[in-house]
C-alpha cells in the first residue's frame, strides 16, 4: 500500500526543515509525497535559489494566500486547503511550526479526520497573549504524531498530549539540513574575515516597532562591539529601519541559503531575534545572543552556545563584550540533533 503524505509549509524557513523529509521519503518505496504552500506562487521570499541551495523541487501546490491578518489567513487557508484536499487523496498530513497557516491546516486535516503530525511540537513561550503559543496549542492538542526536538518539548507534549495522540523526540530537524549542506556552504561574495565579524538577524515585527529601543539596542551592540563589524543580512523593512537608526551596522542583501549558511558557521558571533539562527549556532558551537525573553528551545541555553537577554541592555552590553573578548562558555550537542530526524519522522510513520 502507497502512503500519501502530503507535507503543509506556510512560510520560508519551513522548507528549511521540510527538505530533509522530502529526501527521506524519496528513499521509501511504500510512500509519496505532496508539498503545499499556503501562500502565492510569485511569493518574492521564494527565489529558485532556495530550492536549488536545499536540492529540493519547489510545491506542487500553491494555496495562493497572500494577507497580514492572522485571521484572514486561518479563513483562507482553511478553504483553499479544504478545497484541496477535494482533489488529492491524503493519509496523513505534516505541519511544520507555529503560524496562522499550519493551525488553519491542522483544523481542516481533522475536520476531515485525516491523520495530522506536527513538526516541532512542543514548543511553549507560556504566553498567552502571543498568536503563535495559541497556534502552538491548538496543533498539538489535534496532533496524533507528536514529533518533539528536545526533553523540554518532549515532556511538554506528552503532558498536554490528547487520548490518541503520540509523542515521538525525534530530535531537530533543522541539523538535518545542516549536516547534508554544510560541506556546500558558499563565501559570500562581499568583502569579510573568517570569525572576524558578527551577524546580526532581525526579524521579530514587535521589536523592529519598538524604534526608541531598537536603536538603544543597535547603539549597545555596535558601541561593545569595537572593531568587530557587525554584518546584517536584511530585508527590505528591517533593512531601512536599521540603517536609519544607526549608520555603523553593514547591511548586506539578503543571503541564499548556503551563503548565509557560511556567514554564520564562520562568525565569531550572532546576535539575532531568531530561534532557528540560535538552534544553528548551538550546531556550529558559535556565541550566539538571543534578543528575546525566552527560547523555544531550552536546550540551546542549557546546552549550547546561546544567551538570552530579552530587552536588557546592560545584559546585552556585557554579553557583546564576552562575545568579542573570546570569553564565552562552551557549547555541546544536545541529544539527538544527529542529523537523522527526517528519517526517524518517516520510519515512525510508515509503521
Amino acid at each position: 500500500m502507497n502512503k500519501k503524505i502530503c507535507i503543509v509549509a506556510g512560510a520560508r524557513p519551513n522548507f528549511i526543515k521540510v527538505a530533509p523529509l522530502i529526501k527521506a521519503i524519496e528513499g521509501v518505496d511504500e510512500a509519496s509525497y505532496e508539498l503545499v504552500y499556503a501562500g502565492r506562487e510569485d511569493d518574492p521570499t521564494l527565489e529558485d535559489s532556495l530550492f536549488e541551495d536545499l536540492q529540493m523541487p519547489r510545491p506542487t501546490t500553491f494555496l495562493g494566500v497572500d494577507s497580514t491578518s492572522l485571521n484572514e489567513i486561518t479563513s483562507k487557508v482553511m478553504a483553499e486547503f479544504d478545497r484541496y484536499l477535494d482533489t488529492h487523496p491524503t493519509d496523513v498530513v505534516i505541519v511544520v511550526d507555529d503560524l496562522a497557516s499550519t493551525m488553519a491546516t491542522a483544523i481542516v486535516t481533522k475536520k476531515r479526520a485525516l491523520k495530522l503530525a506536527h513538526l516541532v511540537a512542543g514548543t511553549r513561550s507560556f504566553d498567552i497573549h502571543m498568536p503563535k503559543e495559541i497556534n502552538r496549542l491548538v496543533i498539538d492538542a489535534l496532533s496524533d504524531y507528536l514529533f518533539t526536538a528536545g526533553v523540554k518539548s518532549n515532556s511538554i507534549a506528552t503532558r498536554e498530549q490528547g487520548e490518541n495522540s503520540q509523542t515521538f523526540m525525534v530530535g531537530n530537524i533543522l541539523m538535518d539540513t545542516l549536516r547534508s549542506n554544510r560541506n556546500r556552504f558558499v563565501k559570500p561574495s562581499f568583502d569579510v574575515e573568517e570569525g572576524q565579524y558578527i551577524v546580526l538577524t532581525l526579524n521579530r515585527k514587535a521589536l523592529l516597532a519598538d524604534e526608541a529601543h531598537l536603536k538603544a539596542v543597535l547603539d549597545t551592540i555596535v558601541q561593545n562591539a569595537g572593531n568587530t563589524p557587525v554584518i546584517a543580512p536584511l530585508r527590505l523593512q528591517a533593512s531601512e529601519t536599521v540603517s536609519r537608526l544607526n549608520s555603523s551596522i553593514r547591511i548586506v542583501e539578503p543571503l541564499p541559503y548556503l551563503q548565509f549558511g557560511w556567514l554564520t558557521a564562520h562568525a565569531k558571533g550572532i546576535i539575532t531575534d531568531s530561534g532557528n539562527v540560535a538552534e544553528e549556532a548551538t550546531f556550529n558551537v558559535v556565541p550566539c545572543i538571543t534578543l528575546n525573553s525566552y527560547t523555544e528551545h531550552q536546550e540551546t541555553i542549557s546546552l549550547g552556545t546561546n544567551v538570552l537577554v530579552g530587552g536588557d541592555v546592560e545584559k546585552l552590553a556585557a554579553s557583546v563584550k564576552d562575545m568579542v573578548n573570546g570569553q564565552w562558555k562552551k557549547g555541546s550537542l544536545p541529544e539527538r540533533w544527529d542529523g537523522r530526524a527526517a528519517e526517524r519522522i518517516i520510519q515512525i510513520l510508515m509503521n
